[in-house]
């Protein structure tokens, strides 16, 4: 459970490096095309390659979220029914969700491996003006996936020991569904906070 619990904390602080260079991306991409619509608009000229630009941005980006996404449980799920169930099912269908979400991302991340060795392998570029050497891109979508697995796996194992030890508080705190409790707390939390620095 150490171990576990380490490594969680170490991902947990990759992860929050990580989100903040996802989202940096998006922001510069986002900047990029604000200023290529002006450029046509006022001056009728285009910076070229906005639109390609922010397409690997918003893909590297998304990636290199995943992570903390996971680890905040900031994740969309429909829970209607999951809140009336009794605490040992829900606990059961977390470990089930995180389980399906491994295989997938897993799934996506060897496609991911396959595709990038391809592209290095032919010295693929981009089909563009810009004629992007297509294993960067790929390179950080690939480290993003990656990075995403590195901080599920010990959240689903020391999920897994926490449901076999019958600690279920464990297992909802890890991996079960906010409820509107936890982020009314969280907002109230952060309220508090911006006020104190005023």
């Amino acid at each position: 459970m150490t171990l576990l619990d380490r490594w969680l904390a170490f991902a947990d602080r990759i992860s929050s490096y990580a989100v903040w260079f996802g989202g940096t991306l998006v922001l510069a991409s986002a900047i990029l095309v604000s200023v290529d619509v002006l450029l046509r608009k006022i001056a009728l000229v285009s910076l070229g390659g906005a639109d390609e630009l922010s397409g690997y941005a918003f893909a590297i980006g998304t990636t290199w979220a995943l992570g903390f996404t996971l680890l905040r449980r900031a994740n969309v799920r429909v829970d209607a029914l999951y809140t009336k169930l009794p605490a040992p099912v829900c606990a059961v269908l977390d470990l089930i969700a995180l389980a399906s979400l491994g295989l997938f991302i897993g799934l996506l991340a060897i496609q991911a491996w396959d595709v990038l060795d391809t592209s290095i392998s032919f010295q693929a570029r981009a089909t563009t003006p810009l004629q992007t050497p297509l294993w960067i891109p790929q390179s950080l979508w690939v480290i993003g996936l990656g990075l995403f697995l590195f901080t599920l796996v010990p959240l689903f194992l020391r999920s897994l020991l926490a449901l076999l030890g019958g600690d279920l508080a464990t297992v909802r705190r890890l991996a079960g569904a906010r409820t509107i409790e936890e982020d009314a707390a969280d907002e109230s939390a952060h309220t508090a906070a911006l006020r104190a620095k005023e």
